[in-house]
């Protein structure tokens, strides 16, 4: 399953982010895959889309980050697979 995250860093800081990410990595656990992100140009949010096939293992991450992230998890589909479900047939 694909998974938009939404990450607001607390105060609008986003070096304690990446001094944690720096030091630790990204602390995903095994069966979580990162597969891009995009941060606004002020640093305060990042758009993560992450995969993985048990939520459960999402939270596990999530719980790595929370003192320092505010997260928003929306799970998606591509758009090709929305498509695909209103083609004609």
């Amino acid at each position: 399953m694909l998974y938009m995250v939404i990450e607001r860093f607390r105060n609008g800081d986003a070096a304690p982010v990446y001094a944690r990410f720096h030091e630790q990595g990204r602390l995903a656990p095994d069966g979580v895959r990162y597969l891009a992100s995009w941060v606004t140009s002020d640093l305060t949010r990042c758009f993560q889309l992450m995969e993985c096939d048990e939520r459960q293992l999402l939270d596990v991450w999530i719980s790595h980050w929370t003192d320092l992230v505010e997260f928003e998890v929306t799970p998606i589909i591509t758009s090709a697979e929305a498509a695909a479900m209103f083609a004609p047939r």
